[in-house]
């Protein structure tokens, strides 16, 4: 059992090499950061708020972040839904949501806010090495929409998880079919945002463009994938500009919606103003 762990761990250790803890507690957070130490020697730093653990973010890339529910300063859901919108190379890191107070309310928020993992205080060394299980060796889709923004919800917190699976995608990746349809959902639900969060909504496109174009090749579509590439292309062109005009994206857009399923193509056009990007 012992050399298993070991195994697992040395597996763990290259994604553990840069961690930021935001605490406001220091002894808290040092009492993490020696847990986290006894598994990898990587560099830690910590954040005693939002606004430093922000630019720590920023400043030092780091792999996996830990980042309180909530403390003097510190408003964990807020700080999740920052990193995941920012420009940051961290954007996408695992983030492990740490309190005393896990009620189902703050769960459902940590979880909406893009968190990866809960982690339930008093924690042992067992359930961080769990936890760092799930996030390092475990990775989830990532969803790129205009709402949401983080790993795949259906999956959260898997480390505590133990009850029988109830969907397909718990045994076996998503299909590629569903997962078409999933990206084309997205980027129709982006094209209505365009006006209100243009940079969002340009994002959200890009990477269900991405995602199409790796969907098409795999089920050989080559339908599917000359309107990606032509999607693509004039998505590139706008970004050039600097602007998007919601009526022009929708029209380019609409030779991939058509692969929508007929009860879900018909929705409201977005503006047609230009926006700036």
């Amino acid at each position: 059992m012992f050399n298993e762990e070991h195994k697992l761990v040395q597996r763990m250790v290259p994604m553990l090499q840069r961690v930021l803890i935001v605490d406001p507690a220091p002894a808290s957070a040092r009492l993490l950061a020696d847990l986290v130490r006894n598994i990898s020697a990587g560099q830690i730093w910590n954040a005693p708020n939002n606004k430093r653990g922000l630019q720590a973010a920023e400043q030092v890339n780091p792999q996996l972040i830990f980042v309180e529910l909530s403390g003097d300063n510190v408003d964990g859901i807020d700080f999740t839904r920052r990193i995941r919108r920012e420009d940051f190379s961290c954007r996408q890191a695992p983030i492990i949501m740490v309190t005393a107070t896990a009620t189902a309310g703050a769960i459902l928020g940590a979880r909406d806010a893009g968190v990866h993992e809960f982690l339930r205080k008093p924690y042992t060394a067992k359930d961080l090495l769990r936890r760092l299980e799930a996030v390092t060796l475990r990775p989830r889709d990532w969803v790129e929409a205009v709402d949401y923004i983080g790993p795949d919800r259906r999956r959260f917190n898997s480390g505590d998880y133990k009850g029988k699976l109830k969907r397909r995608s718990d045994i076996k990746t998503t299909p590629d079919a569903a997962r078409i349809l999933q990206a084309l959902k997205i980027l129709r639900s982006a094209l209505t945002a365009i006006e209100s969060d243009p940079r969002q909504a340009l994002r959200s496109m890009e990477a269900q463009v991405a995602e199409l174009q790796r969907s098409a090749v795999a089920v050989s579509d080559l339908k599917l994938a000359a309107c990606v590439g032509a999607f693509q292309r004039y998505l590139r062109v706008a970004t050039n500009r600097g602007v998007l005009i919601p009526h022009e994206v929708s029209a380019q857009a609409a030779p991939l919606l058509a692969f929508l399923p007929a009860e879900d193509e018909t929705r409201k056009a977005p503006p047609r103003d230009a926006v700036a990007i």
